[in-house]
């Protein structure tokens, strides 16, 4: 299988930058990673000189459907997961699905992996929800022989929202605001188990399967905060605010942010109450989970690639 060629599309963001690495470790050097956003694909062609990248918007048609021709397997990542415009969903979820989608049938490509998410089975119903399904059942569709992979909240290294920026922003104020009681429960999936999960989808390639894939453990929203503020050893004060406060200073920095790291439709999401299955992908997959708090502390911990920040 390590002769194989994989073409990602979206590679430079957090699950695509993890995979890149262990695909590397396991052998794999047929690579070609797709991206259109500048800084991020720099990372990639830093840390991953042997391989082929190609900065290259998959929403729009171009030469990056050439490197289909002599693709094997596809890893379908890219997809628009915070905005507050609903065109962005719309362009970059569904229409940069359907070109992705057109290469590789063209190509004849013999399998494609596509990254979905939990939201789909989700109570929520917003731009990035209702287009993820949407994309999902492109997919489904369109008569390749494939699987889909629906993670929850994914962290790890490389991760430019979610608990990378709570991190972040822990390390830089002397107060950290929690919404409420901050008893959320929350299914974090760590980004390496995951990928390594892909990668024995490429080996197997389970036809029309669907799984959904979820951190092993329960873990509480206020937990979560406190094992980050652990392993970054940052001496910010957790504060509890009412929601409606919260709310509205998600609101207010809106305003000045377009493309805000958190917003109050994820925050909205984060107090839905959604619980979701756990299958035996351990078993499935033969990868074994990481611990939560091991997870954590290996991804604000490690010597190297913690110290890597992707641009939104």
């Amino acid at each position: 299988m390590q002769s194989k060629r994989i073409v990602i599309p979206g590679a430079a963001g957090l699950v695509g930058q993890n995979l890149l690495i262990l695909l590397k470790e396991q052998g794999y050097r047929e690579i070609v990673a797709i991206d259109k956003h500048p800084e991020n694909t720099a990372v990639l062609r830093e840390l991953h000189p042997d391989i082929t990248v190609v900065e290259a918007d998959v929403s729009k048609k171009g030469e990056w459907q050439n490197v289909f021709k002599q693709g094997d397997v596809v890893i379908m990542l890219q997809a628009q997961i915070g905005s507050m415009a609903s065109d962005d969903f719309v362009r970059n979820n569904i229409r940069s699905t359907e070109l992705v989608l057109e290469a590789a049938k063209i190509n004849h490509i013999e399998f494609l992996v596509h990254i979905s998410s939990s939201v789909v089975e989700s109570v929520a119903a917003d731009d990035y929800t209702n287009t993820k399904k949407k994309q999902e059942e492109l997919v489904i569709n369109s008569g390749l022989p494939h699987c889909v992979l629906r993670p929850t909240l994914m962290f790890g290294w490389f991760d430019r929202k979610h608990l990378g920026w709570l991190s972040r922003f822990m390390k830089k104020v002397p107060v950290f605001p929690v919404p409420g009681h901050g008893r959320y429960m929350r299914q974090p999936l760590y980004a390496r188990d995951f990928c390594n999960i892909i990668i024995s989808c490429i080996e197997k390639q389970p036809d029309g399967e669907i799984y959904d894939i979820t951190g092993k453990e329960q873990v509480d929203y206020i937990d979560i905060i406190r094992e980050i503020r652990r392993a970054v050893k940052a001496r910010t004060l957790i504060l509890h605010i009412p929601y409606s406060l919260f709310w509205l200073l998600l609101k207010i920095y809106a305003v000045f942010d377009n493309d805000p790291p958190f917003t109050t439709a994820q925050l909205k999401a984060l107090l839905g109450g959604d619980e979701f299955d756990v299958i035996p992908w351990d078993n499935i997959f033969e990868v074994t989970p990481t611990p939560f708090a091991d997870a954590i502390k290996e991804t604000f911990q490690d010597p190297v690639y913690s110290h890597y920040s992707l641009k939104f």
